[in-house]
């Protein structure tokens, strides 16, 4: 008997550090585009970021791991901290599809880069590979969206990111329940963003 084919949502980001907001949307995804799973992804070198003092790879992912470990539908992954250079979408996607051909993979996108979307590195042959899951926030125009690859989400307003965590923590501020428990012990255990 033929195995079902897994659906994957892959959620990628520096996750320096991942934050409740990414785990809300991760979940918002899952459950509205019935995916089996989520894969957050850890990049290694992001090809659009500079920020100096990037929070090294291992301690990213282990963050990550602390994040996910009570969900069920929910793991990390490391394929791009495993690879030198930088993370361009499209390699770490084809080497996924070739390497899990028992999974369809989605990418799971902020709904402001949807429309920037044909802009990403090799997007013609990426868009043919996989699909992508824009998590739409109040007033997101969905109508602006480049082909029918994209499946729009209803995500909540929550205004959270990492750099304002790096920002309260280096001020001494409180992060609770901006981050998992765990991954606020984490931080405070190896002094982060102080």
């Amino acid at each position: 008997m033929k195995e079902r084919i897994k659906h994957i949502g892959i959620m990628g980001g520096t996750f320096d550090p991942i934050h409740c907001g990414h785990l809300l949307a991760a979940e918002q995804a899952r459950e509205q585009a019935k995916l089996d799973e989520v894969w957050f992804m850890p990049t290694h070198i992001p090809p659009h970021k500079t920020r100096e003092g990037l929070t090294s790879a291992p301690h990213r992912l282990q963050m990550v791991e602390l994040a996910v470990a009570d969900h069920e539908s929910f793991r990390a992954t490391d394929i791009e901290l495993r690879r030198e250079g930088p993370s361009y979408t499209y390699d770490t996607m084809e080497q996924l599809v070739r390497e899990h051909p028992d999974c369809r993979f989605s990418f799971i996108i902020g709904g402001d880069m949807v429309e920037i979307l044909p802009s990403w590195h090799r997007y013609e042959e990426l868009s043919r590979m996989i699909h992508f899951i824009g998590l739409a926030r109040p007033g997101t125009d969905v109508k602006r969206v480049p082909g029918d690859n994209v499946t729009f989400v209803e995500m909540p307003v929550w205004d959270i990111s990492s750099t304002l965590i790096r920002a309260r923590a280096a001020e001494g501020r409180s992060i609770r329940y901006l981050v998992p428990r765990a991954v606020e012990r984490y931080i405070k255990e190896n002094r982060f963003y102080e």
